[in-house]
């Protein structure tokens, strides 16, 4: 080594030293996230759904083109997330697609893609002043052998500025990958029993939401009906079941029944209720204009008491409502409809932190009812509930679509913030505890396993509309509106939360920091602002190239 001069020395130790980096980096693997709010460190929960993929996954991403600053913000973070992920998993493949580029098939591609359920968004890009209408279509199908399915990226919420929806939509990206993987990835483990036998809300009403979760997990219709000839049998059969859903009976149950309905829960069972406890149908509206609610007894009181809550025999009235279309003349052959506030119609913001409701837009009910949670050991918390400027009507009463015309007085719309969804978790007690049975049943438990429910007290929550030709639309979609609610996604939420089992659902609480510019003071300083992030760095520029021209001559000059 004394032979060789100090600067082949330093060249070995360099290229020594990057060999065993290189070969040390080889068995070492770690991601450094310097962001403050860690929004590029996928959560263990995301890294096991992603190792799923032992084939090609292949992701395209229809945010390319030109759209406006803030959804080039989008689309970065976009990238981002899935260059993470592919650095865990490099079968993960995507690529950014302009679906507009070519504009010879522009509306053949926007037919093919309004089909398929991906709707464009109409921007409008503001600048200085000069604006203008760009469509884009925040959306990406991801697709794992001979299985694909569309995950929306934009979250569109109502009244939002496009800054506000895009933090949104950030916060949202890895939850939406995550769960976009996993259902086609992971082969369905859980099942799912529709309750049949109680005049519960027809499935062509259900269709598009039993379909959602049918990508997901088992369904089967269950005929609850069938406990008055076999109610052991009829029993253990629901106990094969993770999850029952139960969506707008309207037949009460019989005791025989709710024992199936209790042991199943007792036993570890998953319920979601979908309940109304007050009779009144918008349709019944719409023929005389006027109709009268009257309460419903469905015989679960004792049940959903013993459990720790009660639905009232009410309707919540409520200023910040959704909007109904009504007739209002004709020009030509066609009829004229205008827009009005329907105030039994609750339009509900959740603003609970709870991944079930964190982040999501808007939900509307139609004649919901208040729930009133009783002190019973179970953890009880609050997913849904009525404005602060809402009020609760006793039935029975007259509905009249006159109501649209009122002007409501603030002050009159007390107590507000009436629970209309709540969820259950805990170790739940039987109802039967010292009853007597309806039906003998040697596996009879008093108090079982810890398990969850959700109940709502409006079970059209789960109705989705149909089109002309009587096929279903996707719920929350109201044709007559042309507005757009959360109830899918709600419900969504609520499967996936009470049968995760990996922590899925608890992405959703993701909190994201997105720093974003004031687009008054940029207006105000423009030029100056064009100076500070254009002209300074090449002012820097040239005063390091003259520095390092300077230190040069200086140094070999002698």
């Amino acid at each position: 080594m004394r032979f060789l001069s100090k600067n082949s020395k330093n060249l070995i130790l360099t290229i020594v030293g990057l060999i065993t980096a290189n070969i040390v980096g080889n068995f070492l693997f770690y991601r450094f996230d310097l962001t403050h709010d860690k929004r590029y460190t996928l959560s263990k929960t995301s890294l096991q759904i992603v190792k799923n993929a032992k084939e090609p996954l292949y992701i395209d991403v229809f945010l390319e083109g030109n759209f406006p600053a803030e959804f080039k913000r989008l689309q970065n973070e976009t990238k981002q997330i899935l260059e993470e992920f592919k650095a865990y998993n490099p079968n993960i493949i995507y690529q950014f697609v302009n679906p507009l580029e070519n504009p010879e098939e522009a509306d053949k591609i926007m037919e093919s893609f309004l089909q398929r359920g991906l709707t464009p968004v109409k921007i409008t890009v503001d600048d200085k002043g000069k604006q203008s209408q760009e469509t884009v279509f925040p959306w990406a199908i991801a697709t794992y052998k001979d299985k694909s399915t569309k995950l929306p990226l934009l979250k569109n919420k109502i009244g939002a500025s496009t800054e506000q929806k895009i933090i949104s939509s950030v916060q949202h990206l890895e939850y939406a990958f995550t769960n976009a993987f996993q259902k086609i990835t992971t082969p369905k483990k859980k099942k799912i029993a529709i309750i049949k036998g109680k005049n519960e809300l027809p499935d062509i009403f259900k269709a598009d939401f039993l379909k959602s979760i049918g990508e997901n997990y088992f369904l089967a219709a269950f005929p609850l009906d069938s406990t008055s000839v076999e109610p052991v049998k009829i029993a253990l059969a629901l106990k094969n079941f993770d999850l029952v859903i139960i969506a707008k009976p309207k037949e009460a149950f019989t005791d025989q029944e709710k024992q199936v309905l209790d042991q199943f829960i007792i036993n570890g069972g998953k319920t979601l209720w979908l309940i109304d406890a007050v009779a009144i149908e918008m349709s019944d509206l719409n023929k005389t204009g006027s109709s009268f609610a009257f309460p419903v007894d469905l015989g679960l009181n004792d049940l959903f008491f013993k459990y720790g809550f009660r639905i009232n025999s009410n309707l919540i009235k409520d200023i910040y409502c959704a909007p109904i279309a009504l007739a209002s003349g004709q020009k030509g052959n066609e009829t004229q409809y205008e827009k009005y506030p329907w105030y039994y119609a609750p339009y509900i913001f959740p603003n609970s932190k709870h991944p079930i409701v964190n982040n999501i837009d808007g939900v509307k009910l139609d004649f919901g009812n208040g729930i009133d949670t009783l002190k019973n050991g179970i953890k009880k918390t609050i997913l849904l509930q009525s404005s602060p400027n809402s009020k609760k009507v006793g039935t029975p009463v007259e509905i009249d679509l006159k109501i649209v015309n009122e002007k409501p007085n603030a002050k009159e719309y007390i107590p507000g913030n009436i629970p209309m969804s709540v969820l259950l978790e805990g170790n739940f007690s039987s109802v039967y505890e010292n009853r007597v049975l309806p039906f003998e049943d040697k596996s009879f438990k008093i108090k079982g396993k810890k398990t969850k429910m959700i109940v709502v007290s409006d079970g059209d929550i789960i109705k989705n509309q149909l089109d002309e030709k009587g096929e279903p639309l996707e719920l929350g979609f109201d044709k007559w509106t042309n507005q757009v609610y959360a109830n899918k996604e709600f419900l969504l939420n609520c499967v996936n939360y009470l049968l995760d089992e990996n922590g899925l659902i608890n992405i959703r609480s993701k909190e994201v920091d997105l720093p974003l510019l004031d687009k008054e003071k940029v207006y105000e300083n423009y030029t100056f602002t064009q100076c500070i992030t254009v002209g300074l760095p090449l002012l820097l520029l040239l005063f390091f190239g003259i520095t390092v021209l300077y230190l040069r001559k200086r140094q070999f000059g002698r």
